[in-house]
């Protein structure tokens, strides 16, 4: 039997709070997502002025950095992003009826290498998305330091 790492309410919303403080300070609208390791929302939250269509997004990316254990924008990345034309998991973005996404913006949440969850964020251009996700896995990281328990803050996270 093993024994798992679960992200709780109050680590995701202190992801979050780091997540739209970052927002705000760039000056950009976001919403962001923490999923649990099956990818369904602890917390999500809609920044005043974010496009209405943010939220799903968010949880899509969320959902898929931490099903698939990767940052979403690897899927695309050139050369080898799997999900470009040619590659092995082209097409990718189309299962799960569309909710599959490959664009940035989605992390997954490591905890002593295991994936125990992701982060999605919708609303600003792929520069802002990524610092608002470090940001929050910045914040987690802090957050349970005392506990000796390491968090991966990257931007290009495969696991």
């Amino acid at each position: 039997m093993k024994t798992i790492l679960r992200l709780e309410r109050a680590e995701a919303r202190a992801m979050v709070a780091a997540a739209i403080a970052k927002a705000e300070a760039l000056g950009v609208p976001e919403t962001v997502c923490v999923v649990d390791e099956g990818g369904y929302p602890i917390a999500l939250e809609r920044m005043d002025n974010a496009r209405i269509t943010g939220p799903q997004i968010a949880w899509n990316k969320a959902w898929t950095a931490a099903g698939h254990k990767r940052s979403t924008h690897l899927f695309t990345r050139p050369p080898n992003g799997p999900a470009l034309p040619g590659n092995e998991a082209f097409g990718i973005q189309l299962s799960f009826e569309g909710r599959f996404a490959a664009f940035v913006g989605g992390f997954p949440v490591v905890v002593d290498g295991e994936v125990i969850g992701g982060v999605g964020l919708s609303g600003g251009n792929g520069e802002q998305d990524i610092a608002c996700g470090l940001a929050a896995l910045e914040a987690l990281a802090a957050l349970i330091a005392p506990s000796g328990k390491t968090v991966l803050v990257e931007a290009d996270i495969k696991k």
